[in-house]
């Protein structure tokens, strides 16, 4: 399925959700199913700087596809990272480069998230971005 295409289901999904409460624990219930990162994986170089809670994303290069995992120790947190992983895992380098932030301001999470939360997610996507653009120099060279 194409990024375009997910974004559109997600829109999709959160146009169907009453208030932002009913909002906030679609998020909860998206972190609760999101599988655990290894200890091994949280680590300094995985930790998202500048996020209210701890937010770890981990990304490898697999037949050239970015195969991410990402984890937090607080449930929204952890269930926005899940939105990410539906978003990017799987994805081509270019693909993910070539994204925007588009989804996140139509389902309203800007405005809707705490100033330090909105920053916290901008920061995982600005990481996913920087992966996808380390390994597209990777595969290129």
């Amino acid at each position: 399925m194409t990024l375009q295409k997910i974004e559109i289901e997600i829109i999709q999904e959160f146009e169907q959700l009453n208030n932002w409460e009913d909002k906030y624990e679609y998020l909860i219930e998206l972190g609760k199913k999101l599988k655990p990162m290894s200890s091994k994986d949280k680590n300094a170089n995985t930790l998202i700087k500048n996020c209210q809670s701890q937010v770890w994303i981990n990304a490898k290069l697999i037949d050239k596809y970015i195969i991410l995992q990402a984890d937090s120790d607080a449930l929204l947190p952890k269930g926005i990272a899940a939105l990410m992983l539906r978003l990017y895992s799987g994805r081509q380098p270019k693909e993910i480069i070539n994204s925007n932030k588009y989804v996140f301001s139509t389902i309203g999470l800007e405005s809707f998230l705490s100033p330090r939360r909105a920053n916290g997610m901008l920061e995982m996507f600005k990481t996913i971005k920087l992966y996808a653009i380390a390994f597209n120099l990777k595969t290129t060279l």
